[in-house]
C-alpha cells in the first residue's frame, strides 16, 4: 500500500492524504468531531478526537486495501487528528 498523508499543523484536516494514488476521504477512516465543545473557546475546540470505524468493504475496494491496511490508516488519522483543546480557529 501506498499511503501518503500529511496532517496540517494548526488544523484538524489532512493537507494530503491519498492511498494508492487515490485521493481518500477522512469519513470513509472514521470520524472527528469535538468531544468537549462547551468547554472550549469560541470557535476553537475542546477535545478534537478522529474514531475510527469498522472497514466496509466497498473502502477496501475504493483504495484496493486490506483490513490489517485500512487499520493501519485508521491509526496514523487518530494519531494525527486527535490533539485536545485547540484554539487556532478562533
Amino acid at each position: 500500500m501506498e499511503l501518503e498523508l500529511k496532517i496540517f499543523g494548526c488544523l484538524c484536516s489532512a493537507e494530503t492524504f491519498k492511498i494508492n494514488g487515490i485521493t481518500a476521504d477522512e469519513d470513509d477512516f472514521g470520524e472527528k468531531y469535538d468531544r468537549d465543545s462547551e468547554n472550549a473557546e469560541e470557535y476553537g475546540c475542546g477535545d478534537m478526537q478522529f474514531t475510527r470505524i469498522a472497514p466496509k468493504r466497498e473502502v477496501l475496494e475504493k483504495y484496493s486495501i486490506t483490513e490489517a491496511e485500512y487499520a493501519h490508516v485508521a491509526e496514523q488519522l487518530e494519531s494525527g487528528l486527535s490533539f485536545g483543546g485547540c484554539g487556532w480557529c478562533v
